[in-house]
């Protein structure tokens, strides 16, 4: 995984409440196991029409719009537990996904596969909203190391809150794995020692 301390980004504003995995990723592209590609049926069935057109109306097909960071509705990656829905949103680019909640299967899906979901109050959330209405291009910065979100134009800085573990792989770019390799010195010692 790609090392993540501090973001500095644009963010795309997706107000959709209750935004289930089979809606992040429909089921009929569940058949690979490699983690590319993706990003390209990302929200597929709100994105394109039925002839592969893109939908003028949402957000992912507005050149406005652009960052890796999601605004999401409340309720963010709730249904089945697809690591799928990560991978296509990591594919597609995104770093960082914000809503007011998160089900609990997609957040742990997210942070195994690279992405930061902070969870922010609903009026945090409303405020966010707000100043990507205002200025599309608004900027938010998020530095992982001090666990603090800061969006200085719209006057927005909240703390929010990471598993210790999890936000030491995010910095290191570890998945589960490569931290057990960062410990093979520790594990070595401990065997020779028993």
């Amino acid at each position: 995984m790609e090392k993540f301390k501090v973001l500095t980004s644009g963010m795309v504003p997706l107000t959709i409440e209750n935004v289930d995995t089979d809606q992040i990723i429909p089921a009929r592209f569940l058949k690979a196991t490699d983690r590319n590609g993706f990003g390209e049926n990302l929200f597929k069935d709100w994105r394109y029409n039925n002839d592969n057109t893109p939908k003028k109306d949402f957000v992912l097909n507005n050149p406005t719009y652009s960052g890796a960071i999601l605004v999401a509705g409340n309720n963010f990656g709730c249904g089945s537990s697809r690591e799928h829905a990560a991978w296509s949103l990591a594919d597609y680019g995104f770093r960082v996904v914000i809503s007011s909640f998160f089900a609990d299967i997609f957040k742990g899906n997210a942070l195994n596969n690279g992405i930061l979901p902070i969870q922010v109050s609903p009026e945090v959330l409303k405020k966010l909203f707000h100043a990507i209405e205002e200025d599309n291009a608004v900027k938010a910065n998020v530095n992982l190391e001090t666990q603090k979100l800061l969006v200085e134009k719209a006057g927005i800085e909240v703390d929010f809150e990471l598993n210790p573990y999890k936000k030491m792989c995010l910095i290191n770019g570890y998945d589960d794995i490569d931290y057990l390799l960062s410990q093979k010195d520790a594990i070595k010692s401990f065997e020779q020692n028993r």
